[in-house]
């Protein structure tokens, strides 16, 4: 049985920012939506977020998930201080409290399980995270004996010159036997050079202590600023390409592809440089993605081709081909086997299947019927200056270059939209619309 806690109260001057520091994205997760994930496979009994730096905005970014609770500690004194605030909360309970900073992305389930196990079987008051970092400057450290039974833990602000040479450091991550944190947490003292109540001060006061290392120092790198946060953007970004890699993806230059953790893949794909995966986005099996391509909270089916094209919030079915230079976005609908080509934007459009939309076009607000060929320059005039409207084109029709469809607007099946036509009103089925003036030629106009 075990309660999360996770800091979340402070600003992280350092940011430069008047965001939250915990509100900091990494690879399209917010840091402390990302330690919330690392959690979840422990099943806590109780998630609670410790907030007081604009309280309002921490809790309004997560309001979606609503098993959380939110602590207020409205003035910032410290990780002691943080935890003090759960006594009221905790009243009468007798397991577990694991606490998380909410700047700790990196941290993984594993770990934290390893954690949890480690401390439940030696029955410790407390057991940590810890780890041996190259450069430990700016970590508390660590003192432990051959046992891995905790001595001291000395902030590096309070080190000494000698101290500072130990490279084990605190990761920020306790495990505590609730009864036990609970009787000292109000007898901490601020007696150090910041006058905060500090939890590594409990650390040492609650019983046997015991360090858990983990293997890759990695995990626990914090965000305190813009530079930590472009490093844990790496180290995410590596862990992320190695799995798809090892899972059968091919990565053409991994160093110059992102691909955020949301993301969903399956075999065979093959994925250009310069290529970036965002959000809730889902590709099928043989597809090749870019180069140069965004593809941002879509769901791509399998055999798809993406060149040199920006694809957001939109669907596109198997065997569709799009680009070079093509933009879906506004929730654009794409069917079986479609060709979207240079230079064509769409925007909340349906395509029936084995449609194509060659080059130079605008379709907003369309819905088309199956084997539609869009001519060179086609545009739907969607907006009327107040509203948006619908244009629909049937089955086996075809636009003539250059043509513009007023919306509202009908087109029936196989209809032919005559080069250079302006289409103001409803045609039906099987007919030739011509819609433009016709040719004058005048000789002799220069001199006239």
């Amino acid at each position: 049985m075990v309660v999360v806690a996770i800091l979340a109260a402070g600003r992280g001057t350092r940011m430069k920012s008047s965001l939250p520091k915990v509100l900091h994205t990494l690879g399209g997760r917010s840091l402390v939506a990302r330690v919330l994930q690392s959690v979840e496979p422990l099943s806590p009994l109780r998630r609670m977020v410790i907030v007081g730096y604009q309280s309002a905005q921490v809790q309004a970014a997560m309001h979606s998930d609503l098993g959380l609770e939110f602590v207020e500690q409205p003035v910032q004194l410290g990780t002691g201080h943080a935890i003090q605030q759960l006594l009221p909360y905790l009243e009468g309970y007798t397991g577990d409290l694991l606490i998380l900073n909410g700047d700790l992305p990196l941290i993984r389930s594993e770990t934290l399980k390893r954690l949890l196990q480690t401390h439940q079987e030696y029955q410790n008051s407390a057991t940590i995270i810890t780890a041996h970092l190259p450069d430990p400057k700016g970590y508390g450290r660590v003192f432990c004996n051959c046992e891995n039974i905790v001595q001291q833990i000395v902030e590096d602000k309070d080190c000494t010159t000698a101290q500072r040479q130990n490279r084990r450091i605190n990761a920020g991550v306790y495990c505590f036997r609730w009864p036990d944190l609970a009787k000292v947490l109000p007898h901490l003292q601020a007696n150090n050079a910041q006058k905060e109540y500090y939890l590594t001060d409990a650390v040492t006061q609650v019983g046997q202590v015991m360090a858990v290392d983990v293997a890759d120092y990695q995990e626990i790198v914090g965000i305190n600023d813009r530079l930590q946060l472009a490093t844990a953007y790496e180290i995410l970004q590596r862990r992320i390409k190695e799995q798809w890699m090892m899972a059968g993806v091919t990565l053409i230059d991994p160093n110059s592809i992102t691909i955020d953790d949301t993301v969903e893949l399956q075999g065979d794909i093959i994925i250009e440089p310069q290529t970036h995966l965002r959000g809730n986005t889902t590709i099928g099996a043989g597809s090749r993605i870019g180069p140069g391509t965004l593809i941002e909270n879509s769901e791509l089916g399998e055999n798809v081709t993406v060149l040199y094209s920006v694809v957001t919030d939109s669907n596109v079915e198997n065997g569709t081909r799009i680009g070079p230079y093509a933009h879906l976005r506004g929730h654009a609908q794409i069917g079986k086997n479609c060709r979207i080509g240079n230079f064509v934007e769409l925007k909340n459009t349906q395509l029936g299947e084995k449609t194509n939309v060659a080059h130079l076009s605008y379709l907003g607000d369309a819905v088309t019927g199956t084997q539609v060929n869009i001519g060179a320059g086609t545009i739907t005039a969607n907006y009327d200056g107040v509203k948006k409207h619908q244009t629909k084109i049937g089955d086996r029709s075809k636009t003539g270059s250059n043509s513009v469809l007023v919306a509202p607007v009908t087109l029936g099946d196989d209809v032919y939209v005559a080069a250079g036509s302006t289409v103001t009103e409803d045609v039906p089925d099987d007919s030739l619309v011509i819609a433009r003036s016709r040719q004058v030629v005048k000789q002799g106009w220069r001199k006239k």
